[in-house]
C-alpha cells in the first residue's frame, strides 16, 4: 500500500491552500468550494498529497501549541537558509536556528501562518529522488 494524502482539519483552508500553492510549489489536485472547502493539494511529484479541509463539526486542533516533533510536514529544500528565508517573509515563523544532524542533514523548522509545523529538509544523501 502507499499514502494517498494526510488530512489536517484547519480554520481556514482557503487561505492556506492559497498559501501552500503560492509558497510551497503544491497544486491543487481536487477541490470542494462550498464547506467544509476540502483541497487535496499535491506536492511537487504530484504523488504526496495533503488534505485541508475546515470540518465545523470537529474542532480543529492548536496546531501552534503542539511541539513540531510531535506533528510536522516535512519538505525537501535544495537551500534550506534561502527557503526559510522566503517563507518567513512570506508569513511563516521560525523556530530555533538551522540544525545540521550527525549525518550532514539540514534541518530548519518554521510554523506556517496557521501553525502548522512545516520542516525543511535539506539531506546530505537524499532519502528518495
Amino acid at each position: 500500500m502507499k499514502i494517498e494524502h494526510i488530512a489536517l482539519n484547519v480554520a481556514d483552508p482557503l487561505a492556506m491552500g492559497r498559501w501552500y500553492v503560492d509558497h510551497l510549489g503544491f497544486k491543487v489536485k481536487r477541490r470542494v468550494v462550498e464547506s467544509p472547502w476540502v483541497h487535496f493539494l499535491a506536492d511537487d511529484s504530484g504523488q504526496v498529497m495533503l488534505e485541508i479541509y475546515g470540518n465545523p463539526d470537529v474542532p480543529v486542533p492548536d496546531y501552534g501549541s503542539t511541539d513540531p516533533l510531535v506533528l510536522h510536514v516535512a519538505l525537501v529544500s535544495r537551500d534550506i537558509e534561502a527557503d526559510s528565508s522566503r517563507l518567513v517573509s512570506a508569513g511563516a515563523t521560525a523556530c530555533g536556528e538551522v540544525q545540521v544532524t550527525p549525518a550532514g542533514d539540514h534541518l530548519a523548522m518554521l510554523r506556517d501562518p496557521w501553525g502548522i509545523a512545516l520542516q525543511l529538509v535539506q539531506r546530505a544523501t537524499p532519502l528518495n529522488d
